[in-house]
């Protein structure tokens, strides 16, 4: 098959899905399609994350993952209420275990207020047991509009609604080529050429590659980080109401191993956050020759390694021994026990890593004359999904000088 379109987005993920929704709802005249590399959508990270709903108290003020988080979280919400999906406002705490943690948290909530969140409150040990019995800390940082969904349930949806409004979604087409050609992009795939006057790249694991295929010398790579789960067995499931999270420690990107609940039922542990040694490395025996040796032989790679060698380790041998990862789930829940884990799933975090070894801390978006790459969007991008497309259409709009043209007669 092939096609000629004004905008061509490459990734059906939720990303890609919400900002297909949202472009075909502003500009309805516009020929859109999405370009996705799977037989089916959202097969990647948005289907294989922990389906929460987060409100925005990690995320430094002022940033675009604290402002979009909590606007995205809003706007989901309604989204959901109008679409019938079902959520679950559950709740969270983030629960310091001893005194040492509590100005960390202390700091957690004075920036979960500057970014608006709602309902945060700080609370004592009796507090704490009265939401959650099994939980162990000396205080607690209460959100209660933190929630669980089915995220893939989400991206079908902005799906449905994008094809209604004229959006064309095309499935099993990988990008194996992309040339510009006369003003415009033309999209070598598996199942056939396209064209389109402009790009918008939504690609996740793949955004570094996609945006080196159109030429760009771009001061980031994508490392994928693999986050493996355990299911907590059925019958220790009361061990967890709601969201237990630790207290982050600020020189690691990553929140630690946490207990959450299922949208669908069921409680999972974890993730740690282990190299993963291809991009769609979901089990430690995954090894993609070609990608990892990209990874190798990215000198941002080993300054990051420079830096969090320690942390990388142990994050390792919680990979490698159950024991170690039960203790740190045990700080947070002492009764959970290694039988009540039970084999889990994974999901692979596209992180992005610049030159000097830095960790992308927030959404990143570059533009260009006739395309835009989105180069960073982990957590809580999901989350804030449709409020980073409405920022995305705004950019497309300015960069492209995107007008809404006048049906025929007019």
């Amino acid at each position: 098959m092939s096609g000629t379109y004004d905008v061509a987005i490459i990734g059906g993920g939720i990303l890609g899905l919400a900002t297909a929704m949202e472009l075909s709802a502003r500009y309805p005249n516009q020929r859109v399609a999405v370009v996705e590399k799977e037989q089916g959508l959202a097969a990647h990270q948005t289907g294989h994350n922990s389906g929460v709903i987060h409100a925005g108290l990690y995320y430094r003020p002022g940033s675009q993952k604290a402002t979009l988080c909590v606007d995205g979280a809003k706007a989901l919400r309604t989204f959901c209420d109008q679409q019938g999906i079902v959520y679950d406002l559950v709740g969270k705490v983030v629960v310091a275990t001893d005194e040492s943690e509590m100005p960390r948290l202390q700091a957690l909530l004075e920036r979960g207020t500057a970014n608006g969140v709602e309902g945060l409150v700080m609370v004592g040990k009796e507090r704490l047991r009265e939401v959650e019995p099994h939980a162990a800390g000396v205080q607690a940082l209460l959100s209660p509009k933190t929630g669980i969904i089915d995220y893939k349930q989400v991206a079908q949806a902005y799906a449905r609604v994008s094809q209604e409004q004229g959006v064309e979604v095309v499935t099993g087409a990988k990008v194996l080529k992309i040339q510009r050609s006369g003003g415009a992009v033309a999209l070598e795939t598996t199942k056939g050429d396209f064209q389109a006057t402009y790009l918008i790249n939504c690609a996740g694991l793949y955004c570094d590659v996609v945006a080196r295929m159109m030429g760009e010398d771009l001061p980031v790579r994508i490392i994928p980080f693999r986050g493996e789960y355990y299911r907590v067995r059925p019958e220790k499931q009361y061990l967890v109401n709601s969201l237990i999270y630790p207290v982050p420690n600020p020189e690691f990107p990553f929140l630690g191993v946490h207990f959450t609940r299922f949208i669908g039922g069921g409680v999972e542990a974890g993730p740690n956050a282990v190299l993963a040694f291809a991009r769609e490395g979901y089990r430690m025996g995954t090894i993609n020759a070609g990608e990892l040796a990209a990874t190798l032989g990215f000198g941002g790679f080993w300054a990051m390694t420079r830096k969090y060698w320690r942390m990388g380790l142990e994050e390792y041998w919680r990979s490698f021994n159950k024991k170690a990862f039960t203790k740190a789930l045990q700080k947070l829940v002492p009764e959970v026990q290694e039988d009540d884990l039970l084999p889990g799933g994974a999901g692979v975090r596209a992180q992005a890593v610049d030159r000097g070894g830095a960790l992308l801390d927030d959404f990143s978006i570059v533009a260009r004359e006739n395309a835009l790459h989105v180069l960073n969007a982990p957590s809580p991008a999901a989350t804030a999904s449709l409020a980073i497309s409405k920022h995305i259409v705004s950019l497309a709009s300015e960069t492209f000088g995107l007008e809404a043209r006048r049906p025929v007669g007019a």
